[in-house]
């Protein structure tokens, strides 16, 4: 099995996908890394739109270690060169950013690559282009997407019904209280960032929509 067989197998099996910057402290942040991925996330992404290269690559570094020590993978926002350059799994690029496509030509076929989404076009798009995975979002309007208005729950019913085989997430303010109306769609990955990065115990509010995500999958094969 091939790098790439590897990391596609293993983003299959991903439910739960945490979005968290680089944090203050490389201390603080290797220990919300180790709580947060031993309870439940399979799917870390570095996002910091304020960080320079450097900082990114010295946060990636303890996303990089982290992510080993448990078994999950590692994706960097934004930048497909710095995605190679600091051995993440993949690259996560948006509608504003380099097309999947130009995104693979820079990490080659065994990185992956995700398309964020904000519409029911965009879906359908994504579903044609060189990528391991989408997401769909914001379904409510969140600060850490400035400027980005809701999309609400439409784009993910059509995602259910079109997406067949490839992983797609939904973003936009999930938390405990509102992963339920999102998994009635037909969506079972979220990803997550202020329910667990805000948390006052981030290994419970992980663990909290875990078991949510595996009573929702449960659901399905009874």
């Amino acid at each position: 099995m091939s790098a790439g067989d590897r990391r596609r197998a293993r983003l299959a099996d991903a439910w739960l996908y945490l979005c968290v910057d680089r944090r203050a402290a490389a201390r603080d942040l290797a220990a919300l890394l180790d709580a947060t991925l031993g309870a439940g996330v399979d799917l870390v992404q570095l996002r910091d739109k304020d960080a320079t290269d450097a900082e990114i690559v010295a946060a990636a570094a303890v996303f990089r270690d982290a992510a080993d020590r448990h078994g999950a993978l590692f994706v960097l926002n934004d930048d497909p060169a710095l995605a190679v350059a600091v051995g993440a799994d993949g690259v996560h690029v948006g509608q504003d950013d380099a097309p999947p496509d130009v995104a693979r030509a820079v990490v080659g076929p065994d990185l992956l690559v995700g398309r964020s989404t904000h519409a029911v076009e965009e879906v359908d798009r994504a579903l044609t282009e060189d990528c391991d995975y989408f997401a769909v979002g914001p379904v409510h309007a969140t600060p850490t997407k400035h400027g980005r208005p809701a999309v609400g729950l439409a784009p993910l019913r059509h995602a259910a019904a079109v997406a067949g085989e490839r992983p797609w997430f939904v973003t936009g303010a999930m938390g405990v209280d509102t992963a339920p109306e999102v998994l009635a769609t037909g969506a079972r990955r979220l990803v997550v960032v202020r329910a667990i990065t805000d948390a006052q115990r981030p290994t419970d509010a992980t663990a909290a929509i875990a078991e949510l995500l595996r009573r929702a999958r449960a659901s399905d094969a009874r």
